[in-house]
């Protein structure tokens, strides 16, 4: 089996941050891509930065130059440092690995349970 587990999120004032973390653990022989996305209430799930096997990012529009993802491979691992909050910024954030387990061939996707982030005007 694997697990994600995120910690981290909270409430701050617009224009604080906020540093998120994602664990992998169980039965893992590879994690090709990590990275967050969030879902605010009435609104779709969105990508918010991804992170690949190599260190190529991914960002959507609305947080380039605000979040920044990073890895560390060791300890399978995931960062999101989120600067200069906005309210619309608000949602749960979800953590997300491709793993290639050990039990079996393959890479498959996982999710972890999410952490909410609310920021306050």
């Amino acid at each position: 089996q694997v697990q994600l587990v995120e910690s981290g999120g909270g409430l701050v004032q617009a224009g604080g941050s906020l540093r998120l973390s994602c664990a992998a653990s169980g039965n893992i022989f590879s994690i090709n891509a990590m990275g967050w996305y969030r879902q605010a209430p009435g609104k779709q799930r969105e990508l918010v930065a991804a992170i690949i096997s190599g260190g190529s990012t991914n960002y959507a529009d609305s947080v380039k130059g605000r979040f920044t993802v990073s890895r560390d491979n060791a300890k399978n691992k995931v960062y999101l440092q989120m600067n200069s909050l906005q309210p619309e910024d608000t949602a749960v954030y979800y953590c997300y690995a491709n793993v290639g387990p050990l039990t079996r061939g393959g890479n498959y996707d996982y999710w972890g349970q999410g952490t909410q982030v609310t920021v306050s005007s």
